[in-house]
C-alpha cells in the first residue's frame, strides 16, 4: 500500500510557504499600472546582480532565450562553433544551432556528470569561437582548466547557469564564472518564477548594453529601433515573485543540502547503485539529485509504485534526437553520455521535503537495490 505520494518537487508548496508575501506583491504589481519592464524588473536585476556578484542582469523572457543572446551579442554565428557537454538539456545545443552555429558535443566526466575539461582541447577547431558550460544539477563545472584553455585559445566562456542558482565554483558565484551566464527561472528551478523567466548576468558593460537593446526588438527609446532585435523581455510580475524568492534562496539551498547529505551518507556503498560525486572546490545547491542504476526502468516503476516521484534527466541524449540528425551522429558516438542516459534517475529533490519523506525514499531505495540481482 502507498503510505502517500512523493513529489519530485512540490511547486503548489513553494506557493504556499510565502503565500502571503506574494500576494501582497502581486496587489503591488496590479496597483502600479505598470506591465512591461520598469521599476520591479530593473530593482530584481540590481538585486540579482547583486547576489550573483557581478555588475549586471538583465532579464529576459527564458534562458533559451538568454543564452541565445549572449551568443548573439558576442558575434557568434553562422558556420561558427561552440563547445557543448554531449549530457544536458537540448535547451543548450539549440541556443547554438538557433543562431546559425554548431554546437560541439564533449564527453561528461563519468562521476560528477559535467561536462569534462580534459577532454575540450581535442575537440577545438580553428572555426570554435566559445565554450559553454553547463552546470548540470546545481553542481558547478570545475572551471580552472576551461579558464586557461579559453586564455590560451581567445574563446569566449557563456555559462549555462539555468540549474545552478546559488551555487558556485571556489568563492565565485555560477553566473559570474565567464564572459556572461544565462539563467533560467523555470518553475521548477532552485529559483523559480511563476511562468517562464530567464536573466543574463555579466561584468562586460558593452555587452551588457548590447542585449539590453536587443531584448526590446533593438530600442533604447519608443520607436527608436538601433538594431534587428527581438521581444525577449522579463515579465514584471514574474520579476517581483522572483524577488520575495531570492529573499530565501540560500535558505532553501541549505535545505536541499541537508538532503543531498542525507542521501549520501544513507544510499553509499549499495551494490549497483551509483551517487553523485562532488568535485573539489565546488559547493552544489542540489537542483536535482541524481542516481544512477543498472536497473533504471525497474526501479523507476518500483518507486512510482509505492508514491516515490521520479524523473529521467535525461533520457534521449541531444546528439541522438531527431531535432539533430543532420549532424550525422550515431549510437556509440558518446558512449559516457549514452551510458548515463540508460541508468540516471532523478530522486525526491526541494525544501519541502519532510524527514519521513527522505527516510521513506531512502528505505525504498535500499530494499530494492538489496532484492536487484545487480
Amino acid at each position: 500500500m502507498i503510505r502517500k505520494v512523493i513529489p519530485l518537487l512540490d511547486l503548489r508548496a513553494q506557493y504556499l510557504e510565502y503565500k502571503q508575501d506574494f500576494d501582497q506583491a502581486y496587489q503591488r504589481f496590479m496597483d502600479s499600472g505598470w506591465y512591461i519592464l520598469g521599476k520591479e524588473v530593473e530593482t530584481f536585476e540590481q538585486e540579482f546582480a547583486a547576489y550573483i556578484g557581478c555588475k549586471h542582469c538583465i532579464g529576459v523572457g527564458n534562458g533559451l532565450d538568454a543564452l541565445q543572446m549572449i551568443l548573439t551579442a558576442m558575434n557568434v554565428g553562422q558556420g561558427d562553433e561552440v563547445i557543448v557537454p554531449a549530457n544536458t538539456y537540448i535547451a543548450s545545443w539549440l541556443a547554438v544551432s538557433n543562431i546559425g552555429a554548431i554546437p560541439i558535443p564533449v564527453e561528461p566526466n563519468q562521476t560528477t556528470y559535467n561536462l569534462d575539461p580534459l577532454r575540450i582541447e581535442k575537440a577545438l577547431t580553428p572555426r570554435t569561437k566559445a565554450i559553454m558550460p553547463v552546470h548540470l544539477y546545481g553542481q558547478a563545472v570545475e572551471m580552472d582548466l576551461i579558464w586557461n584553455i579559453a586564455e590560451q585559445y581567445n574563446l569566449s566562456i557563456i555559462e549555462d547557469a539555468a540549474q545552478a542558482h546559488g551555487g558556485s565554483y571556489k568563492t565565485q558565484k555560477a553566473g559570474n564564472l565567464g564572459a556572461a551566464g544565462g539563467f533560467s527561472f523555470y518553475p521548477t528551478k532552485n529559483l523559480g518564477a511563476f511562468g517562464d523567466a530567464g536573466a543574463i548576468t555579466t561584468n562586460d558593460d558593452a555587452l551588457a548594453d548590447k542585449v539590453r537593446v536587443f531584448r526590446n526588438y533593438g530600442s533604447r527609446n519608443k520607436y527608436e529601433n538601433e538594431i534587428k532585435g527581438v521581444n525577449s523581455r522579463l515579465d514584471p510580475m514574474q520579476a517581483i515573485f522572483l524577488r520575495v524568492k531570492l529573499e530565501h534562496l540560500d535558505e532553501q539551498n541549505q535545505y536541499r543540502k541537508n538532503i543531498a547529505a542525507r542521501y549520501l551518507e544513507y544510499l553509499r556503498d549499495i551494490p549497483g547503485l551509483g551517487l553523485p560525486v562532488v568535485a573539489e572546490d565546488v559547493n552544489p545547491v542540489w537542483h536535482l539529485f541524481v542516481i544512477t542504476h543498472p536497473e533504471r526502468n525497474r526501479l523507476h516503476e518500483y518507486l512510482e509504485e509505492r508514491g516515490v516521484n521520479t524523473l529521467v534527466h535525461y533520457p534521449i541524449p541531444p546528439h541522438l534526437s531527431g531535432a539533430y540528425k543532420d549532424l550525422g551522429y550515431k549510437t556509440g558516438d558518446f558512449p559516457i553520455t549514452e551510458f548515463l542516459a540508460e541508468r540516471v534517475l532523478s530522486i525526491p529533490m526541494g525544501p519541502h521535503l519532510t524527514s519521513e519523506d527522505v527516510d521513506y525514499v531512502i528505505e525504498n531505495i535500499r530494499v530494492f537495490c538489496k532484492n536487484s540481482k545487480n
